[in-house]
């Protein structure tokens, strides 16, 4: 685990918020130099910390107005090996994230349709065709409301 200090953690609040920024316009808004914060950006990269960065799209404007989760239970686990779900569910579109969960399913997939008559298309014709899968549950998302999460 890396050890952060509390300007490592306000770096990060403010990344989380908003990755576009320079280190000069961060280094401003916390009172630091930007080669400082350059310095800590750049350590907190090598060490892992940040991993990347993402672009977040507006799913609605883009056309795509539901999102679906997707509960899967794998029929056969013994015929079918993890890796080939994974990699033949990763491969369809509108899947957005591939989670491998422990409970009542094997997976849980976010799926995203322009509409539920859509999504149906996307249910029937790619992913209950896929090798091994048994039950599916869908829970439809109503509203979101995202969190950074823990920086501590």
């Amino acid at each position: 685990m890396t050890e952060l200090d509390d300007t490592d953690r306000r770096i990060l609040r403010a990344l989380v918020a908003d990755a576009t920024q320079s280190a000069s316009a961060l280094g401003r808004r916390l009172g630091l130099s930007q080669p400082a914060v350059w310095r800590r950006i750049r350590r907190l990269r090598s060490e892992g910390v940040i991993a990347g960065q993402r672009l977040d799209l507006d799913r609605e404007r883009l056309g795509f107005g539901v999102t679906v989760f997707l509960g899967v239970k794998l029929a056969t686990k013994g015929r079918v090996s993890l890796d080939d779900f994974e990699r033949a569910v990763s491969a369809i579109p509108e899947v957005q994230t591939v989670e491998h969960i422990l409970g009542l399913f094997d997976y849980r997939l976010r799926v995203v349709a322009r509409d539920i008559a859509d999504f149906e298309r996307v249910l029937r014709r790619r992913i209950m065709t896929l090798p091994g899968v048994g039950d599916v549950e869908a829970n439809v998302l109503l509203s979101e409301e995202r969190r950074p999460g823990p920086i501590g």
